[in-house]
């Protein structure tokens, strides 16, 4: 696994640490609040794998349908942890939204959450509905090769930062309709002047994202946390091992001896216990030529060639069959263990891939507003808005409203209404831009929640696959370490990012 942390990227405008959202609804799917909802279909509450307390939803293979009682108001960001039968089974799950609870109400289609076959567990979907009406919920679940569990359901009020976007779009709209009834220049130019401001109130939010999204670095409590869930992976760190390797050596000729050390330099030093990180293609380079030798090595006819004294060679033939046995047996459970740390090393890196990619694409946006408020997306007006020093990014920003109010009541003093409506649009087009990156740190947010809890659930003790006790107590050191470490790191990404 790779020692390195992703901290993601914050979405608003404001302090490092993010302050606690109001929850507007919330659902753990126990007996006691199912009341919360109708439903229809095949959904039905079952104490088998829930992610936190005593129960979870469990819907069946086909269509159902859940309904909130109540109404709920301003509904912003939802969060909901879904999990699939297997790895063949997919879901979509639509959100809608109504002023009556009704089957054959309006439902308006606000957002879907889809998963394609491939992955079992708990996944974190954050999506934002952003409706500020007292509205009913609906989820439409459609399931497919298996049945899904919901669990830990729960939606938090628009942020501010949703209520200007959308008082922005009124703004826009106005502008257009006053347009379209031919009205005067001086009803016009207020509006301009509050366009202007809030287009350029959109590069410090801008500048918030990417500051975080580049806070790419090692955060210490998730490498110490990746370090110990490494050392777990590794066969160095286990008695048996050591054991195995010992016995082999104590039967093996010189020149074998010295090829066994190759081998298992890979994982690190015997004698100073340093421990390496093992990937999937070093213990599959290691694990089957490795029982080759063991069987050459306690073959009578290796061990009889290898210069041994009579007590070594009768430890072989007493011993030999055991310890290739336990050597089996052990390289099995190990395999266990590295494929779990396998596919949480994948699931990081892809995460920071993602990451990746929305900061250059945020990055494009960046100069694409710039552009267009007639500012050169140079690297020294770039630097301007990123700047730490508050003086200097105002300057910038006030010039960007200078620049869109003063552009657009040129245009209607000029009495080009054609070029003033394309570029009140294009202004809308960038405005309405920053709700995919909005998405973007939602989905980003998503997969670390979703990596917290595979983490946290792969160093569960009920996990430890070893049977011989010295193994076990191994590995149950490193991951009591690993637990700790896990906790920290999820509640600092916590406090600041969500």
């Amino acid at each position: 696994m790779r020692y390195f942390a992703l901290l993601c990227c914050a979405i608003l405008a404001g302090p490092v640490a993010a302050k606690p959202a109001s929850v507007v609804f919330s659902s753990d799917f126990e007996q006691s609040n199912l009341t919360q909802w109708r439903q229809l279909g095949d959904c039905q509450l079952t104490k088998e794998l829930a992610r936190s307390g005593q129960a979870a939803l469990r819907c069946g293979i086909g269509n159902s349908s859940l309904f909130s009682r109540e109404a709920l108001s301003e509904q912003g960001l939802l969060e909901l942890w879904v999990s699939p039968e297997s790895e063949l089974t997919s879901y979509r799950i639509q959100v809608l939204l109504s002023d009556r609870s009704t089957l054959d109400s309006a439902w308006q289609p606000v957002a879907v959450i889809e998963h394609q076959a491939g992955s079992v567990g708990y996944k974190a979907h954050r999506i934002s509905i952003d409706d500020p009406g007292r509205k009913f919920l609906r989820l439409d679940i459609e399931a497919q090769h298996g049945f899904v569990q919901l669990d830990d359901l729960q939606i938090e009020r628009i942020l501010l930062g949703t209520a200007l976007h959308k008082n922005e779009q009124r703004i826009i709209s106005g502008i257009l309709d006053k347009l379209r009834r031919d009205q005067n220049i001086e009803l016009q130019a207020e509006s301009f002047r509050t366009l202007g401001t809030n287009y350029a109130a959109q590069l410090d939010v801008q500048r918030q994202y990417l500051e975080y999204a580049n806070a790419l670095h090692s955060g210490i409590s998730l490498v110490l946390a990746s370090s110990e869930r490494n050392k777990m992976s590794n066969p160095m760190a286990y008695a048996s091992f050591r054991s195995i390797i010992s016995d082999t050596k104590r039967v093996s000729s010189k020149i074998q001896q010295a090829r066994l050390n190759s081998m298992i330099k890979p994982f690190g030093d015997l004698v100073t216990a340093t421990l390496n990180v093992v990937s999937a293609g070093t213990y599959s380079a290691f694990a089957e030529p490795f029982k080759s030798f063991l069987a050459t090595s306690f073959d009578r006819s290796s061990y009889q060639n290898a210069g041994l004294n009579r007590a070594d060679r009768k430890f072989a033939e007493e011993h030999g069959l055991k310890i290739y046995q336990d050597a089996e047996r052990f390289l099995t459970e190990l395999e266990r263990e590295l494929q779990q740390v396998s596919q949480l090393d994948s699931e990081l890196a892809t995460i920071q891939r993602t990451i990746e990619t929305y900061r250059r694409d945020l990055e494009k946006h960046l100069r694409d507003t710039l552009l267009h408020a007639n500012i050169a997306s140079s690297k020294e007006n770039i630097s301007k808005v990123l700047s730490k020093d508050e003086n200097v990014r105002q300057k910038i920003t006030a010039a960007a409203a200078g620049n869109i109010s003063l552009k657009a009541g040129t245009y209607l003093n000029d009495g080009n209404n054609t070029e003033l409506i394309r570029f009140v649009l294009k202004t809308s087009e960038l405005l309405d831009a920053m709700q995919s990156y909005k998405d973007g740190f939602n989905q980003i947010t998503s997969a670390m929640l979703t990596y917290y809890e595979r983490f946290e659930r792969s160093v569960a003790t009920e996990q430890n696959p070893f049977t011989e006790k010295a193994d076990r107590e191994a590995w149950e050191n490193h991951a009591r370490k690993a637990r700790e470490y896990l906790k920290q790191s999820k509640e600092s990404f916590n406090k600041a990012y969500l």
